[in-house]
């Protein structure tokens, strides 16, 4: 089985799905949402980010909020189309599978009532 056509690497640990989903949907998001969100501890969140600036899918901005500094995520163009092509090719990889299990059941249910 091939990977579909716009599986996208940066894009595909659980973590970084669930970020550029959240963002997908939103203008932007807090670092502790998404923390929260994800699961992931601050530091792993922060790898996470970083790792989707670094590919352009989405900008940081930093500024204080409460006495605290605060970091908001943001969904660039890249990041919303890099997105969409991966869970397209998700949804095709996900289609096969479940059209492959689909003819095994066919076919086991022919085995059973020839037996």
């Amino acid at each position: 089985m091939e990977v579909p056509r716009g599986f996208d690497a940066v894009l595909h640990p659980p973590a970084r799905l669930q970020i550029a989903a959240v963002l997908a949907q939103a203008r932007e998001a807090e670092f502790a949402l998404l923390k929260g969100i994800t699961g992931t501890s601050d530091s792993v969140m922060s790898k996470h980010l970083t790792a989707l600036a670094e590919a352009g899918y989405v900008t940081l901005r930093k500024a204080a909020s409460d006495g605290r500094q605060r970091t908001w995520a943001r969904l660039t163009a890249k990041g919303q189309t890099a997105f969409r092509r991966h869970v397209k090719a998700l949804e095709t990889l996900a289609a096969s599978v479940m059209g492959d299990a689909k003819d095994e059941s066919k076919s086991e249910r022919g085995v059973k009532r020839r037996a």
